[in-house]
């Protein structure tokens, strides 16, 4: 495993390897099944570096309104700095995500980007969202559903015993059974307060051409991989990764590595 980054290391990562990849394929699915409010407020939890939500910005009526929220203050500067440039003007808070410190029933619609949170924090994160939105409002929630990156926890496991590390193999079934099924989503959002409208689950990849790419791309080493391996003794990681990587090479077969999410969106109002 690469060092470990500082916050601010990681917001510009993040900025320009995660948001323009993977951000981008969340950001499509909401673009694509939401309908915005003609006026009032919108609260976007888990905005980034903003760029998304500068965009649904820009094309809201102007009598529309956006509060961004993030946990990350150095996310939060360089979304402010792209504010500036396309001259738009949300406000910026830093806040948890599942303790937002906004008050009740104040939004007409609410946007929360769960693609990289982990999924213990969904359920509260997603209460949150229906707690400060306007009763009759839109929440909008998106997240990595059941059946997302199959086949790299299937070489994790075999990297796993190959390294002596067998033991860590259940490490890999919780992994496996913590992602919640589109059903249990939906129950989620049910029992926090919504009347679900529709789920909507896209399956996309991501494509590396080897192992050491793989391991090498910031969204998997920076992000995918820290949560994934904590459980690990960090003097095994190095092993380990080895292990995945020679895996990689061996199965693909000079075949790309392709890593499938299921990027699922939620959207209901509130009762």
């Amino acid at each position: 495993m690469s060092e470990k980054k500082s916050d601010k290391e990681l917001a510009f990562l993040r900025d320009l390897y995660v948001s323009t990849d993977w951000g981008e394929r969340f950001a499509e699915l909401l673009d694509d099944n939401l309908k915005l409010p003609q006026k009032g407020r919108i609260l976007y939890v888990e905005a980034g570096t903003g760029g998304h939500a500068m965009a649904v910005l820009e094309r809201a009526e102007d009598d529309v309104r956006m509060v961004c929220v993030d946990e990350s203050e150095e996310c939060l500067e360089l979304a402010r700095a792209k504010a500036v440039a396309m001259n738009v003007e949300p406000e910026f808070r830093r806040e948890r995500l599942d303790a937002l410190s906004l008050r009740d029933n104040q939004f007409e619609m609410t946007i929360g980007d769960g693609s990289l949170v982990a999924p213990e924090r969904l359920s509260k994160m997603l209460s949150e969202l229906v707690r400060v939105t306007a009763p009759g409002g839109t929440v909008a929630f998106t997240l990595t559903t059941a059946g997302s990156f199959g086949e790299f926890f299937s070489i994790y496991w075999e990297a796993l015993q190959s390294a002596g590390l067998e033991d860590h193999g259940v490490d890999v079934e919780e992994l496996i059974t913590e992602l919640p099924t589109v059903a249990q989503a939906e129950e989620l959002a049910a029992a926090a307060g919504l009347e679900v409208d529709a789920s909507t689950t896209r399956v996309e990849e991501f494509d590396y051409d080897s192992g050491e790419e793989f391991l090498n791309s910031p969204l998997v080493t920076d992000f995918l991989l820290r949560a994934w391996m904590q459980s690990l003794p960090e003097a095994a990681q190095t092993r380990v990764l080895t292990e995945i990587a020679r895996i990689i090479d061996e199965d693909r077969k000079e075949m790309d590595f392709a890593l499938s999410v299921k990027a699922t969106l939620v959207t209901g109002r509130k009762k």
